[in-house]
């Protein structure tokens, strides 16, 4: 598969049975952190409001994380907690910008926009601020403004349980990630930074609901919606 802009809007298209996932992080912006290090605005430049009103970075946070601590991601959605072991080693990147947007209550209130339940890519993706409780044709579209490097490729795989950046190539990682509930064929070319230690019957749940209206692709906005209250980022 390969990922493309159409119709201004990231579609995946299918080839060679090789499944590709995408998502804007160019632009746009959970509860606050308690994690070790949270960062202010001033920490990744001045932050502003876009028109969706999501806040925006001119660039990456600060790292204010310790590498060497663990750290744990939960987000308390609609359809119940889904608690994610952040692997901070393999993925300081990743693990520092969730830290920094959960303490900027970045995706409070926001909708994951994007289910995927195929035999290849069973995921649900979230991670864009301006997703809200209607779907529109720019979801999928909107980041925190800035972008930071890849990380944790060199045999990746997403097995079910798997928590990964989604991206619009290489080195584009934003806000957007998805969570794989059923093994899943793809290259590895989306940073691998958690993995799920409770909340995979949220998932199922969700899935069991079905495409409210699959795209092209198959995917589409799940039929039980699922609004990320808030997130929070610990250490320990």
């Amino acid at each position: 598969m390969r990922v493309s802009l159409r119709n201004g809007r990231w579609a995946v298209l299918a080839a060679v049975g090789v499944l590709a996932l995408a998502g804007c992080s160019s632009s746009g912006s959970s509860k606050g952190s308690t994690a070790s290090g949270s960062g202010g605005t001033s920490a990744a430049g001045s932050s502003s409001s876009a028109a969706s009103g999501a806040k925006s970075w001119s660039k990456e946070p600060a790292m204010t994380i310790d590498p060497g601590k663990k750290y744990t991601m939960v987000l308390h959605t609609s359809q119940g907690d889904i608690t994610i072991a952040m692997d901070a080693a393999k993925a300081p990147h990743a693990v520092n910008s969730f830290n920094f947007l959960a303490a900027q209550h970045f995706f409070d209130g926001s909708y994951c926009h994007r289910l995927s339940t195929s035999a290849g890519l069973q995921m649900l993706q979230c991670g864009d601020p301006t997703a809200g409780a209607t779907p529109k044709a720019t979801d999928g579209q909107n980041g925190p403004g800035y972008q930071f490097q890849d990380e944790n490729l060199t045999g990746a795989t997403y097995p079910a349980g798997t928590v990964a950046m989604a991206n619009a190539g290489p080195n584009t990682n934003g806000s957007q990630f998805f969570l794989v509930f059923g093994d899943s064929q793809l290259q590895p070319a989306y940073t691998p930074f958690g993995t799920i230690t409770d909340g995979m019957g949220v998932l199922a749940h969700v899935a069991s609901g079905g495409i409210s209206d699959p795209g092209q692709d198959g995917t589409g906005r799940p039929t039980i919606p699922v609004e990320l209250k808030s997130v929070s980022v610990t250490a320990s």
